[in-house]
């Protein structure tokens, strides 16, 4: 069988450049998906169920496209046809996601909506991702796939940085904050940017890049599978895979269900420690005579009393005087904004601005943008105190508002005992971090900076890796570095400190990108050494879906912040214990070789590929 011939660099360069636009896309997904769903409205005790979505979508989809464009040939190629869909759905999707606070949606509607585009994304990067890796399998020869793989590993942490430093580059010309429920313009701007990036990437492959036709691939490729290949189906593989595949598989499970609470929770946690975010009560719900009912509203006839965690207004008495004001600003704070009862940015100034809240002649109040003087008191009316005798209530999940009739449609709803009169109502709150802070916004630019410290130092740790022969030790200090960085967080309140935990992750992350694969690759031989990463890309997926669907779980397990707000920071200490375990851990793997001859081609091509994968499958 021939050999491809050797390819300039700068044409291995252009097989790989568009790995660029593609981790941008990635690296604002993994950085800034838990900020806009808490910008939206999301609790943060929903956060980790948001992250099943990326996982599961790399578990289903890459071994999908993978055999499909094994299968497949036409005018534009066998592999850039998927990098093409899968860019221009990535490219659409990131111009709507950031904007699922802006589109008038409720905040029910504006999550579903987010989810549903980041299941797109998500998607679609992991089929425009797919071609860069395997074009190099097809198009470089065996003495050149090193350097290949080294040309795609370096541009694919240049767009991881590119990505995670974007919002804090926008800040610099751009508003960090908005409106309650909508997204900074530093975000959106990010994605922006980064589809147009993506864009141009994808062009320059297409322009740059020639594959070959099926019958030069098959002069180079066809006698490219093993004579000694054993086609056992999946199952059968599974139960014959060497011990080495289970022990380090265990090892995967701690590691990245640690990572995947820190790309769920971190944001809130530097919001919380380096930051100080103000946190803000919402009202959660309603109790009736003892009988505690949750509901997004509360509707007494078709007038919404609780709309979205917030009391709705009827109005504001200033004097004496009633008034149905749109707007009213008290001292800097936002009281009234669209028909709700609101909090202002500095969330310690007003709790929940509610019946009785008054404002004496001291305060400076704006009415639907003019100055009103104060002679003796001004008092906020929700709709809650203007429930008259016998009044019936409506419980809703969900309403929708028909801009038609003006009425709310309103579903899952029930119908919730008359009250004689607001006294017998009493409100049950949650309390968050309040996400339309300039201080939380801010925490969530600079959590992108520490992610880019984070694969800054992974990517200087692997350097020092690459020349330790011992990897079991190796393995196990890099994920106590990361452990203590981790579990540092919980006493750093200073945003330049958590520089070094963060550098201490990247120490655990470079491990987790080279060791395993590493390890395994040296135990395997024979023909099925593809299929058998294929299912080991499994303990990567596998874990972040188990450790989303318990995070809520875990995270209400621990007591609430002074402030009330959710102790997020405390998963990212379950973080660090579980890289403790997966350093334990370690210690149960026992190398073997599969071929001793081909142990160092093994090492420096599974150094070289397990980082893409791993990315891959984030």
């Amino acid at each position: 069988m021939k050999q491809p011939k050797d390819l300039s660099f700068w044409k291995l360069w252009n097989l790989s450049f568009g790995f660029f636009g593609v981790q941008i896309a990635y690296a604002l997904q993994s950085s800034q998906v838990s900020r806009i769903f808490s910008t939206i409205g999301a609790d943060p005790h929903d956060l980790s169920y948001f992250w099943i979505l990326p996982p599961l979508m790399g578990l289903i989809v890459q071994p999908i496209v993978g055999s499909a464009s094994d299968r497949t040939w036409n005018r534009f190629g066998r592999r850039l046809p998927y990098l093409l869909l899968g860019a221009a759905v990535a490219i659409i999707v990131m111009c709507f996601l950031p904007n699922a606070g802006s589109l008038g949606l409720g905040v029910s509607s504006a999550i579903i909506f987010g989810l549903v585009m980041l299941m797109l994304l998500d998607t679609s990067i992991n089929m425009a991702m797919q071609p860069f890796k395997m074009l190099v399998g097809d198009c470089v020869n065996e003495k050149q796939k090193g350097l290949a793989y080294s040309i795609q590993s370096f541009l694919c942490n240049a767009g991881s940085v590119a990505g995670y430093l974007a919002p804090f580059i926008l800040a610099l010309f751009l508003s960090s904050t908005a409106p309650k429920g909508e997204v900074p313009p530093t975000v959106t701007w990010a994605f922006y940017i980064g589809a147009f990036i993506l864009l141009l990437c994808v062009v320059y492959t297409f322009a740059k890049v020639r594959e070959m036709p099926p019958a030069e691939y098959a002069e180079y490729h066809g006698g490219a599978v093993e004579k000694d290949a054993k086609r056992e189906n999946m199952f059968k593989l599974l139960v014959h895979a060497p011990k080495v595949f289970w022990t380090v598989g265990l090892v995967q499970f701690f590691c990245w269900s640690a990572f995947l609470y820190m790309w769920t929770y971190s944001t809130d946690a530097v919001a919380m420690q380096a930051f100080d975010a103000p946190a803000v009560r919402e009202v959660k719900g309603i109790v009736i005579d003892g009988q505690s009912y949750d509901a997004k509203y509360i509707f007494a006839g078709q007038t919404p009393v609780l709309a979205e965690g917030h009391l709705t207004i009827a109005g504001i008495e200033i004097d004496g005087n009633f008034s149905n004001p749109s707007t009213v600003v008290l001292d800097g704070d936002t009281l009234v904004a669209g028909g709700k009862v609101c909090v202002g940015e500095h969330g310690d100034k007003i709790d929940v601005a509610g019946e009785g809240f008054i404002a004496g002649e001291a305060a400076t109040l704006v009415v639907d943008g003019t100055p009103v003087r104060v002679e003796r008191s001004a008092v906020a009316v929700s709709n809650l105190s203007r429930i008259g005798s016998e009044t019936e209530l409506t419980a809703a999940n969900i309403a929708v508002l028909n801009d038609g009739t003006g009425e709310y449609v309103l579903e899952q709803t029930s119908t919730l005992p008359a009250v004689n009169s607001p006294g017998e109502i009493e409100l049950t709150y949650k309390t968050v971090l309040n996400p339309a802070s300039s201080r939380y916004q801010a925490a969530g630019d600079w959590n992108g900076v520490l992610l880019a410290i984070q694969g800054v130092a992974a990517v200087l740790w692997a350097i020092v890796l690459g020349g330790v022969r011992r990897r079991k030790p190796a393995y196990s200090l890099s994920l106590l570095l990361g452990a203590a960085g981790f579990i540092s967080v919980m006493f750093v309140h200073n945003q330049y400190v958590l520089f070094v935990s963060y550098a201490l992750m990247g120490c655990a992350w470079a491990a987790m990108l080279s060791m395993p694969f590493t390890i395994l690759t040296n135990a395997l031989s024979g023909g099925n050494i593809g299929t058998y990463l294929g299912l080991f890309n499994c303990t990567i997926t596998i874990p972040q879906i188990v450790a989303a669907l318990c995070g809520g779980l875990i995270l209400g397990l621990f007591p609430a912040t002074a402030s009330g707000a959710a102790n997020t920071v405390m998963m990212l200490t379950v973080s660090g214990i579980l890289l403790v375990l997966g350093a334990l851990a370690v210690w149960i793997v026992r190398e073997t070789y599969g071929s001793q001859a081909g142990k160092k081609d093994a090492d420096e091509k599974a150094l070289a590929e397990s980082q893409l994968d791993a990315v891959a499958d984030i």
